[in-house]
């Protein structure tokens, strides 16, 4: 693993002229955020020694580095999923390489589907926590203990003093940001009813399938981790109509401009 995470940094780090400090995760439909990115430096994932490469629609493929509100921030336009077939290990390997060439605060996005049924197709919420429900983690085996300790703390996952500054921008800006607990499930069917039901009673407040995994090894690493999900749909058994991945990323091109808004004051602020 040290070795794989030497050889993608030393190629990405070719390519630059200055170290990122902020990485971003761009989830389904939120890819458009990359195209705010200053003076950018593309790079595809099928050229990175030992990536992955991105088979969801909607996802371009490649890392956006450049200068976004004054800071140098590397941009994932696309990412890897557990359903792909890719290991937890692998699916995270890129919030490694992240952390290896620099990056100290991750914000990861996603597109989800509602549980909570205070809220609405369109909205975006602030995770406060999470709840894996997979039975994986991306830890699980040797520890490398350059990467970080044996057992990480993860009772603060999402920092939660950032997250209040976060909260107060959001309010300032006249963005209605909801907060609320996401629950990662492996895909890539979206949840049955019964599933959604559970994960509310579970205290999840939308599900989705991914960030959670990305989210523990940035921790691992001792990377600050902020997490927002675009609500692009009320799970099953609330939203009365079939689920559809057209719809998801209809709904986050509904929303780019409050979603591009939001991430930016994120940025500016971190």
């Amino acid at each position: 693993m040290l070795q794989k995470i030497k050889e993608a940094k030393v190629y990405i780090e070719s390519k630059l002229t200055k170290k990122p400090v902020l990485g971003l995760v761009l989830g389904s439909g939120l890819g458009i955020l990359a195209e705010e990115i200053e003076s950018p430096v593309m790079i595809k994932y099928n050229d990175i020694p030992h990536f992955p490469v991105s088979t969801v629609e909607g996802h371009a493929g490649q890392f956006v580095i450049g200068k976004l509100c004054g800071k140098t921030v590397i941009a994932m336009q696309g990412r890897f999923h557990y359903y792909e077939g890719y290991s937890m290990q692998e699916i995270t390997f890129p919030v490694r390489v992240m952390k290896a060439i620099g990056v100290e605060h991750l914000i990861l996005t996603n597109a989800a589907g509602g549980v909570n049924k205070g809220f609405s197709a369109g909205d975006l919420m602030l995770i406060t926590d999470q709840i894996n429900m997979t039975g994986a983690s991306p830890l699980i085996g040797k520890n490398e203990a350059e990467l970080g300790p044996r057992f990480p703390d993860a009772s603060n996952l999402y920092d939660r003093d950032f997250n209040f500054q976060i909260l107060a921008e959001a309010k300032n800006m006249e963005i209605d940001l909801k907060t609320g607990v996401y629950f990662y499930n492996t895909g890539p069917a979206y949840e049955t009813p019964a599933e959604v039901k559970l994960a509310a009673i579970l205290g999840g407040d939308a599900v989705g399938m991914s960030t959670a995994p990305e989210a523990l090894v940035a921790a691992h690493g001792g990377l600050k981790v902020t997490g927002i999900s675009c609500i692009t749909n009320m799970a099953a058994g609330i939203q009365t109509t079939a689920l559809n991945h057209g719809e998801v990323v209809e709904t986050a091109n509904r929303v780019k401009q409050t979603f591009i808004k939001l991430v930016k004051k994120i940025v500016e602020i971190a």
